[in-house]
């Protein structure tokens, strides 16, 4: 059989490839049931969907004409996982807000234009959704402002 969509194949093993990690990794806690679900339920299931998603794609680049993979940028990957590593190291001592403000405007490089206007409103946004919902709404312990703030 001949790969008539390089794309879809090798996306189709990633998601295995996740998939099966996932399942593994899981395999270490406690399952449970539907009714009583334990730790291990939810990426269980959703690592076996994901698998299966692959399993599709994987078949459907043999029957169907597709894209070939395109050349990577490591520009946008190298500006995303910074702008996670940046947020996850000074959100304790700086707070939320300034933790999120990092995480947007790095990140934003990663695109192939930066406005700035646009950078300040997302960020306004960001900052306003994760404080109602993980501070207020599920009330996690994180920092909203800077800890030498009075």
């Amino acid at each position: 059989m001949k790969i008539k969509s390089p794309k879809d194949f090798w996306d189709g093993l990633m998601f295995i490839a996740f998939g099966a990690f996932f399942m593994i990794v899981a395999r270490n806690y406690r399952m449970g049931k539907a009714t009583s679900m334990g730790p291990a339920y939810f990426p269980t299931l959703l690592a076996g969907l994901l698998s299966v998603l692959g399993c599709i794609l994987c078949f459907k680049s043999l029957a169907v004409k597709g894209e070939k993979v395109s050349a990577t940028s490591f520009r946008p990957l190298f500006f995303i996982i910074l702008s996670l590593l940046v947020f996850g190291y000074i959100i304790k001592p700086f707070g939320m807000v300034v933790a999120l403000v990092f995480l947007v405007f790095i990140s934003a490089y990663a695109g192939h234009e930066f406005v700035f206007k646009e950078v300040i409103i997302l960020s306004i946004g960001l900052i306003i959704f994760s404080v109602m919902v993980f501070v207020k709404g599920i009330g996690l312990p994180f920092a909203i402002w800077p800890k030498f703030l009075p």
